[in-house]
């Protein structure tokens, strides 16, 4: 079955510094559509959704406009996901700029870094209201402890398509589920919010990870937003601290082969296609 990426990351640090990458030296080098492609050779990849790298700040606009270009020679490239700052007094002005670019589908912030406070300001939540106006959704970078703020932003801006990365992050090696369970569940009563079922396996142990350790996690998202909201993400090249794509694929396969074609449709392809319009 055809899959859609929605979360694929490329970088090359000749063009734009990628600060955070010294503190992971694995992935403190360059990641390009090359290796991509490489990665994702006969996995059943038909469509990608660039996400933004957390970039430099001053770069913002400049990645942007370079994934432009770059899906232009590589069509693969279907939706781009950019990087803004809501908590920034121009952000309306930088939602206008990156707005001329065809294929913008979204923003995100990375918040998984940043203060709790961040999120919960009125300046943040009124800006990320501005997304409904662009038709643009707004991608949730959180921890797991982090949760209910994502769900207390979630709910002051109930016009504004919002997806949950990486199954909220959870602590899938310590397997920390009980406060997660409950907080995904709180997360996806509220029907403005999808998930993406990706990154786990960065979040497992690296060396012993197995399909049934990443299960409990998995069926626990199904259950709790229903398969009309969830989307299926890579996460490369952070995916390889632990696994090639190729297995996090296959995993995935392992993880729903119980669904119906029409469920795992769902998940792979017709749920993106929708909600990033690729």
């Amino acid at each position: 079955m055809r899959l859609v990426d929605t979360h694929q990351h490329l970088w090359d640090l000749r063009q734009f510094p990628y600060t955070w990458c010294a503190g992971v030296p694995a992935l403190n080098r360059n990641f390009l559509f090359s290796d991509y492609e490489a990665a994702a050779a006969g996995t059943g990849i038909t469509k990608t959704v660039f996400m933004e790298c957390d970039v430099d700040e001053p770069h913002l606009l400049a990645e942007a406009h370079h994934v432009q270009s770059l899906s232009a020679a590589h069509p693969l490239i279907a939706g781009i996901v950019a990087s803004g700052r809501p908590e920034r007094e121009g952000f309306r002005e930088h939602l206008e700029q990156l707005a001329k670019l065809p294929k913008l589908r979204g923003v995100r912030r990375v918040l998984h870094t940043q203060p709790d406070e961040l999120s919960q300001s009125a300046r943040f939540a009124e800006n990320v209201r501005l997304l409904a106006e662009f038709g643009l959704t707004f991608d949730l970078c959180v921890l797991a402890r982090q949760l209910p703020l994502a769900a207390a932003l979630a709910r002051q801006c109930p016009q504004v398509s919002f997806v949950l990365d990486h199954c909220g992050v959870p602590d899938v090696k310590g397997r920390a589920l009980d406060s997660w369970r409950a907080d995904i569940s709180a997360l996806a009563a509220l029907p403005n919010v999808g998930c993406k079922i990706s990154g786990l396996v960065a979040y497992a142990d690296p060396q012993t990870w197995t399909v049934a350790d990443l299960r409990p996690w998995v069926e626990h998202v199904l259950a709790s937003f229903g398969w009309d909201r969830v989307m299926w993400g890579g996460d490369w090249p952070v995916c390889t601290l632990s696994a090639p794509l190729s297995r996090w694929v296959a995993a995935t396969g392992e993880l729903v082969a119980s669904a119906t074609d029409e469920q795992r449709a769902m998940l792979y392809h017709g749920n993106a296609e929708r909600i990033y319009r690729v």
